[in-house]
Protein backbone atom coordinates (compact mmCIF):
# COMPACT_ATOMS: atom_id res chain seq x y z
CA UNK A 1 0.00 0.00 0.00
CA UNK A 2 1.21 3.47 -0.88
CA UNK A 3 2.26 5.88 2.29
CA UNK A 4 -0.91 7.75 2.91
CA UNK A 5 -0.64 11.26 4.48
CA UNK A 6 -3.36 11.88 7.03
CA UNK A 7 -3.98 14.74 9.39
CA UNK A 8 -1.97 13.33 12.11
CA UNK A 9 1.02 12.26 9.48
CA UNK A 10 1.76 8.56 7.29
CA UNK A 11 -0.50 6.01 9.01
CA UNK A 12 2.39 3.53 8.63
CA UNK A 13 4.37 5.67 11.17
CA UNK A 14 2.00 4.98 13.32
CA UNK A 15 1.43 1.20 12.82
CA UNK A 16 4.87 0.51 12.95
CA UNK A 17 5.19 2.58 16.12
CA UNK A 18 2.30 0.81 17.90
CA UNK A 19 4.57 -2.65 17.03
CA UNK A 20 7.85 -1.48 18.34
CA UNK A 21 5.63 -0.08 21.20
CA UNK A 22 4.19 -3.37 21.60
CA UNK A 23 6.93 -5.21 21.31
CA UNK A 24 9.05 -3.01 23.99
CA UNK A 25 6.42 -3.40 26.78
CA UNK A 26 6.13 -7.34 26.20
CA UNK A 27 9.54 -7.21 26.84
CA UNK A 28 9.70 -5.29 30.14
CA UNK A 29 6.85 -7.40 31.48
CA UNK A 30 3.54 -6.33 30.79
CA UNK A 31 0.58 -8.38 29.01
CA UNK A 32 -0.81 -6.68 26.04
CA UNK A 33 -2.53 -7.05 22.36
CA UNK A 34 -1.33 -5.42 19.59
CA UNK A 35 -5.14 -4.87 18.01
CA UNK A 36 -3.94 -3.82 13.56
CA UNK A 37 -7.35 -2.70 12.07
CA UNK A 38 -8.67 -4.24 9.49
CA UNK A 39 -9.91 -2.57 6.75
CA UNK A 40 -8.34 -0.55 4.36
CA UNK A 41 -7.40 2.68 4.74
CA UNK A 42 -9.63 4.51 1.46
CA UNK A 43 -12.80 2.60 1.54
CA UNK A 44 -13.31 0.47 -1.61
CA UNK A 45 -16.35 1.19 -3.75
CA UNK A 46 -19.15 -1.06 -2.20
CA UNK A 47 -18.02 -1.44 1.63
CA UNK A 48 -20.92 0.50 2.92
CA UNK A 49 -23.28 -2.30 2.01
CA UNK A 50 -20.86 -5.22 3.20
CA UNK A 51 -20.55 -3.33 6.13
CA UNK A 52 -24.11 -3.62 7.09
CA UNK A 53 -24.60 -7.34 6.35
CA UNK A 54 -21.56 -7.96 8.58
CA UNK A 55 -23.30 -6.38 11.36
CA UNK A 56 -26.27 -8.14 11.00
CA UNK A 57 -24.28 -11.63 11.52
CA UNK A 58 -24.13 -12.99 14.74
CA UNK A 59 -20.68 -12.77 16.60
CA UNK A 60 -19.58 -10.55 13.68
CA UNK A 61 -15.75 -9.76 14.03
CA UNK A 62 -15.10 -6.15 14.73
CA UNK A 63 -13.92 -4.29 11.71
CA UNK A 64 -12.45 -0.49 12.10
CA UNK A 65 -10.02 1.71 10.28
CA UNK A 66 -7.06 3.52 10.74
CA UNK A 67 -4.87 3.10 13.83
CA UNK A 68 -3.72 0.31 15.20
CA UNK A 69 -3.99 0.25 19.18
CA UNK A 70 -2.58 -1.58 22.36
CA UNK A 71 -5.35 -3.42 24.49
CA UNK A 72 -3.59 -3.97 27.95
CA UNK A 73 -4.24 -6.70 30.08
CA UNK A 74 -5.14 -5.04 33.17
CA UNK A 75 -6.31 -1.58 33.26
CA UNK A 76 -4.50 -1.66 36.38
CA UNK A 77 -1.41 -1.50 35.00
CA UNK A 78 -2.02 1.75 32.85
CA UNK A 79 0.10 4.45 35.15
CA UNK A 80 3.34 1.87 34.60
CA UNK A 81 2.89 1.25 31.41
CA UNK A 82 2.03 4.94 30.49
CA UNK A 83 4.95 6.02 32.55
CA UNK A 84 7.11 3.54 31.06
CA UNK A 85 5.62 4.86 27.32
CA UNK A 86 6.50 8.52 28.02
CA UNK A 87 10.10 7.93 29.68
CA UNK A 88 11.49 5.27 28.09
CA UNK A 89 9.65 5.63 24.31
CA UNK A 90 9.42 9.55 24.09
CA UNK A 91 5.93 9.52 23.98
CA UNK A 92 5.78 12.62 25.73
CA UNK A 93 2.59 14.50 25.31
CA UNK A 94 -1.62 12.94 26.06
CA UNK A 95 -3.48 14.28 23.98
CA UNK A 96 -6.40 12.37 24.82
CA UNK A 97 -7.93 10.05 27.32
CA UNK A 98 -11.52 9.11 27.48
CA UNK A 99 -14.23 6.26 27.31
CA UNK A 100 -16.24 4.60 25.35
CA UNK A 101 -19.42 2.29 26.22
CA UNK A 102 -19.76 0.08 23.49
CA UNK A 103 -23.08 -0.63 23.81
CA UNK A 104 -25.93 -1.79 26.27
CA UNK A 105 -25.15 -5.04 25.98
CA UNK A 106 -21.52 -5.06 26.86
CA UNK A 107 -20.19 -5.65 30.55
CA UNK A 108 -17.35 -3.17 29.74
CA UNK A 109 -16.25 -0.13 29.62
CA UNK A 110 -13.22 0.85 26.98
CA UNK A 111 -10.60 3.51 28.20
CA UNK A 112 -8.67 5.04 25.69
CA UNK A 113 -5.56 7.25 25.82
CA UNK A 114 -4.05 8.89 23.12
CA UNK A 115 0.01 9.49 23.07
CA UNK A 116 1.92 11.42 20.64
CA UNK A 117 6.05 11.02 20.43
CA UNK A 118 7.07 14.49 19.23
CA UNK A 119 9.93 13.77 18.29
CA UNK A 120 9.17 10.69 15.42
CA UNK A 121 5.11 12.78 15.17
CA UNK A 122 4.25 9.11 16.05
CA UNK A 123 0.88 8.55 17.61
CA UNK A 124 -0.27 5.77 19.71
CA UNK A 125 -3.30 4.47 21.45
CA UNK A 126 -3.70 2.77 24.61
CA UNK A 127 -6.75 0.62 25.52
CA UNK A 128 -7.89 -0.75 28.67
CA UNK A 129 -11.55 -2.18 29.21
CA UNK A 130 -13.07 -2.43 33.06
CA UNK A 131 -15.91 -3.73 34.06
CA UNK A 132 -19.11 -1.39 33.94
CA UNK A 133 -20.25 -2.87 37.40
CA UNK A 134 -17.10 -2.16 39.07
CA UNK A 135 -15.53 0.55 37.05
CA UNK A 136 -12.52 1.66 39.28
CA UNK A 137 -9.13 2.13 37.62
CA UNK A 138 -5.82 4.10 38.82
CA UNK A 139 -5.82 7.84 37.47
CA UNK A 140 -2.74 8.70 35.41
CA UNK A 141 -2.80 12.45 36.14
CA UNK A 142 0.22 12.22 37.67
CA UNK A 143 2.36 10.33 34.95
CA UNK A 144 0.63 13.11 32.33
CA UNK A 145 -0.84 15.90 34.33
CA UNK A 146 -3.23 16.81 30.82
CA UNK A 147 -5.36 13.59 32.33
CA UNK A 148 -6.71 15.82 34.76
CA UNK A 149 -9.60 17.42 33.65
CA UNK A 150 -10.13 14.53 30.65
CA UNK A 151 -10.61 12.37 33.60
CA UNK A 152 -12.79 13.90 35.72
CA UNK A 153 -15.18 14.31 32.64
CA UNK A 154 -15.06 10.74 31.68
CA UNK A 155 -15.66 9.93 35.13
CA UNK A 156 -19.22 12.09 34.67
CA UNK A 157 -19.94 10.81 31.66
CA UNK A 158 -19.25 6.91 31.91
CA UNK A 159 -19.22 6.49 36.15
CA UNK A 160 -15.62 5.95 35.93
CA UNK A 161 -14.28 6.30 39.61
CA UNK A 162 -9.95 7.21 38.81
CA UNK A 163 -8.05 6.16 42.06
CA UNK A 164 -5.38 8.75 43.11
CA UNK A 165 -7.19 11.72 41.40
CA UNK A 166 -5.76 14.64 42.92
CA UNK A 167 -9.16 16.70 41.99
CA UNK A 168 -12.12 14.55 41.60
CA UNK A 169 -14.86 17.37 41.34
CA UNK A 170 -17.49 17.41 39.04
CA UNK A 171 -16.49 19.30 35.60
CA UNK A 172 -19.71 19.41 33.62
CA UNK A 173 -22.63 18.22 35.58
CA UNK A 174 -24.41 19.26 38.64
CA UNK A 175 -23.13 17.49 42.09
CA UNK A 176 -26.60 15.98 42.32
CA UNK A 177 -27.45 14.49 38.52
CA UNK A 178 -28.48 11.26 38.87
CA UNK A 179 -26.66 8.60 36.29
CA UNK A 180 -23.87 8.53 33.77
CA UNK A 181 -25.22 9.84 30.73
CA UNK A 182 -22.45 8.70 27.83
CA UNK A 183 -23.21 5.18 28.94
CA UNK A 184 -25.92 3.70 26.24
CA UNK A 185 -28.62 2.37 28.79
CA UNK A 186 -28.68 5.95 30.45
CA UNK A 187 -32.51 7.18 30.50
CA UNK A 188 -32.49 11.32 29.95
CA UNK A 189 -35.21 12.48 32.65
CA UNK A 190 -37.56 14.45 31.77
CA UNK A 191 -36.50 17.51 34.24
CA UNK A 192 -34.05 18.63 36.83
CA UNK A 193 -35.02 20.77 39.21
CA UNK A 194 -37.84 21.98 37.59
CA UNK A 195 -36.17 22.70 34.63
CA UNK A 196 -37.00 20.61 31.12
CA UNK A 197 -34.17 18.38 29.62
CA UNK A 198 -35.95 17.80 26.49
Amino acid sequence: MAARDTAWGPMELNRAAAQEAAEALRAAGWELELQLPNLPLIAPEGEAKDLVRRAKEEDAEPVWRGDAFLLLGKAQDLPAVLEHCRDELGYALLYDATAVDPSVDSAELKLIYGLRNLQTKARLIVQARVPKTEAVVPSVALVYPAADWHEREAAEMYGITYTGHPDPRKLLLPDDWAGFPLRKDYEYPEEYNGISCT
